[in-house]
């Protein structure tokens, strides 16, 4: 008798399904780390005032974390798929905390680059490859819904970190706010880590919680194409290059928007607020377009969150007032919760699970060179032409590319049912 058969006959229905456990665990990781990281542009104005860095050298901090933490996601979603996410998520909270504490020491560049760009980013690298790939195994039919849930921990954080990143920057100076937040990532996130398990087997559970199984459905938690065959598709790279367009932009609003919006004479607690806006819109995005994947399609659903995308890049061209920013944060805020809470599900839809940490991680590379791009070339295009009106309308054209792109996404014979 082999292990999964072993497994088999222990399994029984739990009075509790381990799977709602990890969606609790992941929801908060993703509140804690990405509200913090995601709230990064509040930390350019007391920089810029004590250094006087251009937004550029910032921005390019900003840049280098987001490239480190897409190739680390690689290397942690292949390890997170042989070994697990106890140890790998563990491992993470220590280097974000690492780098979070050492940015209080930062008196040059080049610490700015290693603290916070590299040694924070590898840190970053397993905070979505990890929970979103560990719930796939975990949920099949709701699959959407479960990412969506704890892509709403990201929007959650989003609304609520800026005003204490905020707070603790009036109280006590960036310095301490690093230290506060370094405390704050590293003690939760290694804490929350020990409730993480890879898949219901080594919880002796079925996927979805179903009463009963043969030990071939047993084994449908790793069902889909192998590593080398999804690395030769089309579709595998059309995603790459989707997420590639969809981080530039994502990435690009979230570093810039607030300075943006000073630069137009909105306060600095009042521009704040804007990403606390963005993170809270996107909570319904993030859950209402999660289980519409269920339901209509990945591919439909991440096509209706491009439209949003797009229509609200066209609004930004006019923006000037408050009201105006807050409407553009509204449309913007719901097509990015979307995103995320695709991104995953889509994989395992078009690829299965088998492989599906190492896929992850390779589309979040891919993704997150656009991450590091965007903010850097914006910052320079500002520094250049003192205006972001070339850098949104460069936005607006790369959404319509992604657009184009996702029409052309074809699923596989394999996985249809």
């Amino acid at each position: 008798m082999n292990e999964n058969e072993t497994a088999l006959t222990k399994i029984k229905k739990p009075s509790l399904f381990y799977g709602y456990t990890i969606i609790v665990a992941s929801f908060f990781i993703q509140a804690i780390v990405w509200g913090t990281s995601n709230s990064f542009g509040i930390f350019f104005v007391p920089l810029i005032s004590e250094f006087g860095w251009s937004r550029a050298t910032i921005s390019g901090a900003a840049s280098l974390c987001f490239l480190v933490h897409g190739l680390a996601s690689i290397l942690l979603g292949n390890l997170n798929d042989r070994f697990g996410p106890r140890l790998i998520m563990s491992a993470c909270g220590f280097f974000l905390g690492l780098g979070f504490l050492l940015m209080t020491k930062v008196n040059s560049v080049w610490q700015l680059y290693l603290f916070y760009g590299l040694i924070a980013g590898i840190g970053l690298g397993g905070i979505d490859v990890i929970p979103l790939s560990t719930v796939a195994r975990w949920f099949k039919k709701k699959r959407g819904m479960m990412s969506g849930i704890i892509k709403v921990g990201t929007g959650v954080g989003m609304f609520i970190m800026p005003f204490f990143i905020t707070w603790l920057l009036k109280g006590y100076g960036w310095r301490t706010s690093f230290a506060v937040l370094a405390v704050i990532i590293m003690v939760s996130v290694i804490f929350i880590a020990q409730f993480l398990v890879r898949d219901p087997i080594q919880k002796a559970q079925f996927i979805d919680n179903r009463n009963s199984h043969t030990t071939e459905n047993l084994n449908k938690t790793e069902e889909g194409l192998t590593f080398q065959e999804a690395l030769h598709t089309k579709q595998l790279w059309t995603v790459c290059a989707i997420y590639f367009i969809i981080l530039i932009c994502v990435y690009t609003i979230l570093i810039h928007i607030v300075q943006h919006a000073i630069d137009l004479g909105i306060p600095v607690a009042v521009a704040a607020g804007l990403l606390a806006t963005i993170g809270g819109v996107s909570i319904s995005g993030r859950f209402l377009m999660g289980g519409a994947g269920d339901r209509i399609g990945e591919k439909s659903a991440l096509f209706i969150c491009l439209l949003f995308l797009l229509t609200a890049l066209c609004w930004l061209q006019a923006v000037k007032t408050l009201w105006m920013f807050y409407l553009f944060a509204t449309l913007y805020g719901f097509a990015h919760g979307g995103f995320f809470s695709l991104v995953s599900p889509l994989i395992a839809r078009l690829f299965g699970t088998k492989t599906h940490g190492l896929l992850f991680g390779i589309v979040i590379f891919c993704s997150t060179i656009g991450g590091a791009i965007g903010p850097f070339v914006a910052g320079y295009i500002f520094d250049v032409t003192h205006s972001y009106k070339i850098v949104f309308l460069i936005l607006a054209a790369l959404c319509m590319v992604a657009l184009a792109l996702t029409t052309s996404l074809k699923p596989f014979r394999w996985n249809r049912v």
